[in-house]
């Protein structure tokens, strides 16, 4: 019998995520506790650490990412966010488990098989604030506009989260969906990671192979970075690099602090590409769209 390949579908990149969160939370000096990441990663997450290329060595990149989303999600919810519309939103478990004013709206969207296995294992969790999930194919575009309308549906100021989704898209489907986003009234704010073609072509010879397998491939990453939303009615309002970023929280790879010093001798636009090579970036819409 054959063995079963490390992705066998898309919506495993989220059970292998999990697993990285229940890595991060199973630590003595933990940035963050979550305490329904190992259940929802299952073998499979773990197998996927465990069996990919450097899977256990970069773990780094998706601890950040959480922390940084995290932040980000908490402060703009504070200065007056009122509805938090998660795309894609695989396992994540902000709603249980971030300090939420439980008069907030949080809604979550994905397909339908992932959000029945994440129901499944979250009967005897409580979510924080006022959660609904809603079971929609956001490639279908038909099926993504009536998603938008009812998830702001009553929603004064909406925050749109799209972690770990674009990277899988084509270029002209991120297109439309920054165009789906602008024609919410609701919508303002766009908090998203984006990836550099030199990361992705740095990624390509490593798991390129193991997610191509599960019809997972990496896509979308932008040379000219979040000036390519402009168009579309979106421009950065904050940028995190990666590499900077898990160096103040603690979590980054083996000599990040002697790379760091070297790249500050480096040219300005080499530094740029640097600081822009992985990030997570807030968008505001545009005045006016």
């Amino acid at each position: 019998m054959d063995e079963r390949p490390l992705v066998s579908h898309i919506s495993d990149t989220a059970r292998w995520v999990a697993a990285y969160r229940a890595g991060e939370s199973e630590r003595s000096d933990a940035l963050f506790h979550d305490p329904y990441a190992r259940r929802l990663a299952g073998a499979v997450g773990q197998a996927i650490v465990d069996g990919i290329p450097g899977g256990q060595s970069t773990s780094w990149p998706m601890v950040a990412r959480t922390v940084l989303m995290d932040e980000i999600i908490l402060r703009v919810i504070e200065e007056g966010v009122d509805t938090v519309v998660n795309l894609a939103a695989g396992l994540d478990t902000r709603p249980w488990r971030l300090d939420l004013p439980t008069a907030l709206r949080w809604i979550e969207v994905d397909l339908p098989d992932l959000m029945e296995w994440k129901q499944s294992q979250m009967l005897d969790a409580t979510p924080r604030c006022q959660l609904t999930q809603l079971v929609a194919d956001l490639a279908d575009a038909g099926a993504r506009r009536q998603a938008l309308d009812q998830a702001t549906v009553g929603a004064r100021k909406t925050l749109v989260i799209t972690e770990g989704l674009l990277v899988y898209l084509e270029s002209d489907q991120v297109t439309r969906l920054a165009h789906d986003l602008a024609a919410q009234a609701a919508v303002q704010l766009w908090l998203t990671d984006l990836a550099s073609p030199g990361l992705l072509k740095f990624l390509e010879r490593s798991w390129g192979p193991t997610l191509k397998a599960g019809n997972a491939p990496f896509k979308f990453a932008p040379p000219e970075s979040t000036t390519f939303f402009e168009p579309l009615g979106w421009q950065e309002l904050e940028w995190r690099s990666m590499f900077h970023e898990s160096i103040r929280i603690g979590r980054h790879m083996r000599f990040a602090q002697v790379f760091a010093f070297l790249n500050s001798f480096a040219p300005a636009r080499k530094r740029e590409e640097f600081f822009r090579y992985s990030g997570v970036t807030l968008l505001r819409r545009q005045a006016g769209d």
